[in-house]
């Protein structure tokens, strides 16, 4: 993490590192594990949001990451009414965040810092985590469990190209080895009907 311009704010008697635009990280982990701290130490809940990917490869180039009250819940009704009991929402549509985004030098960089919250911050550190629901949980596991499947994926495919690559040496080996019978053929008729002729 770069440390060329650290900005540490006073929070409830504890010094904490404030992030900032420009702000370098190894990876996107790092910045993730960063930002998580953060908001323990501050009294949120971070929520690990949208990102954008290589259209080649499928890598991830940018990551936002903000408050587990981002957004606003959305009421989903069945044909027949609600489906079940409203829940109390813990969406706000607080907008604080921030944007890292890999850079090529290797680094992943803060290029946007959204500090404010729009709802009073839990003190606690365990009341914070406490107030992860469910869902971010879910959300989580099923990320992780993604991120696997999509490994597993390329090394099929990997898998896959290989074998097909050996197929298709088989194939030319094969059409080779039939023309060679082919010409051989030809050659054969051709003599024999010389031989015919002479005969």
């Amino acid at each position: 993490m770069d440390s060329g311009a650290q900005e540490v704010i006073a929070y409830e008697g504890e010094a904490i590192l404030e992030p900032y635009e420009g702000m370098e990280f190894e990876s996107e982990d790092a910045a993730k594990i960063f930002y998580d701290d953060y908001a323990r130490r501050l009294g949120f809940v971070m929520r690990v949001m949208s990102c954008r990917r290589s259209e080649r490869d499928g890598r991830i180039l940018a990551r936002r990451l903000g408050c587990n009250k981002e957004g606003h819940c959305v009421s989903i009704r069945g044909k027949f009414g609600p489906v079940r009991k409203p829940r109390a929402s813990t969406r706000e549509g607080c907008k604080a965040m921030i944007h890292v985004k890999y850079d090529k030098s290797g680094k992943w960089v803060i290029t946007k810092f959204v500090k404010e919250h729009n709802h009073s911050l839990v003190v606690s550190p365990r009341e914070a985590r406490q107030t992860m629901d469910e869902k971010d949980k879910k959300i989580q596991e099923l990320s992780a469990e993604l991120r696997n499947k999509k490994r597993l994926c390329t090394t099929y495919q990997e898998q896959l190209t290989a074998f097909m690559k050996i197929v298709e040496e088989y194939n030319d080996q094969l059409s080779l080895k039939v023309k060679n019978v082919v010409n051989n053929l030809k050659e054969f008729e051709s003599i024999d009907v010389e031989l015919t002729q002479r005969g």
